[in-house]
């Protein structure tokens, strides 16, 4: 049953490079879910190491509907209420919200597949497309989804082979209702100069409204909010803020919509990687 209490974060006015009070909208921080932490104590050394990062609330995203893996809410909703409890025992200062990354499939709305969004209310919802391609039958989800009131936000589009030979698949998506997420790692390079550049040209286009970590338990996927920030801000320092206010208004349910966008204008040879 989906939960209507609201998530509410307040913002605080604190320079980059000692903000205590980062929101990170997309992490694997549950034990045993996914291809994150396999145990409760690699969940605290990620939460810790978060806290490091400047983050302060987290909402906790297992991969669900994918190939490997099936996170139906109470499954998550129980993992939390574990990992939080540790996490208040120990006075490690993060708070973690229960949510999911929701692999597209064809009968996603029509389907019971037990959904939580990225607020409480399930207005926004983490949506992970395929690595390599943009389905043909994106646009009908996305407009069943719009139908009952909630908006896809999409994960990580410049890491999807397809969208970075044609951007101008995001530039459609946006245009029909949806917003996107950049990964922070990608904007200073973590996934190559490909990844990087087609990262910084979707914000540019104002196709991407918010970035979080995707963190996992391995070195090359930490949390790094802060230098995705710094990248943004090397980029366009005014995105900045709007970005983080971003990551509250969608945890708290709140409206955020794309707004001048543009068509990306280059196109890209298809690298496979």
């Amino acid at each position: 049953m989906m939960s209507t209490a609201k998530r509410t974060v307040m913002g605080m006015a604190i320079m980059a490079t000692t903000r205590t009070d980062y929101v990170d909208l997309h992490c694997h921080l549950l034990p045993g879910l996914d291809d994150g932490p396999q145990t409760l104590a690699q969940s605290v050394i990620m939460a810790r190491q978060a806290v490091a990062d400047g983050i302060r609330y987290a909402l906790a995203t297992p991969h669900h509907l994918d190939r490997h893996y099936q996170n139906p809410e109470p499954v998550v909703t129980a993992a939390v209420a574990v990992l939080q409890a540790e996490l208040d025992r120990q006075q490690v200062p993060l708070t973690v919200f229960a949510s999911q990354e929701v692999h597209l499939c064809e009968d996603l709305v029509t389907s019971s597949q037990q959904l939580l969004g990225i607020d409480a209310a399930q207005h926004y919802l983490l949506l992970e497309l395929p690595h390599e391609h943009v389905p043909s039958y994106v646009a009908q989800v996305v407009f069943e989804l719009l139908q009952q009131g909630t908006v896809p936000v999409i994960a990580h589009p410049e890491r999807n082979t397809e969208m970075i030979a044609h951007p101008e698949r995001l530039y459609e998506l946006v245009q029909q209702g949806c917003l996107a997420q950049v990964t922070a790692g990608s904007l200073v390079g973590n996934f190559g100069r490909q990844v990087k550049c087609t990262a910084l040209e979707l914000v540019k286009c104002g196709l991407v409204q918010v970035i979080a970590t995707d963190a996992h338990l391995m070195p090359q996927r930490r949390f790094m909010l802060r230098a995705g920030y710094q990248a943004l801000a090397h980029l366009d320092e005014s995105c900045v803020e709007q970005f983080e206010a971003n990551a509250r208004r969608l945890l708290n349910g709140e409206t955020v919509a794309a707004t001048a966008i543009s068509r990306p204008s280059q196109r890209r040879k298809f690298w496979l990687f």
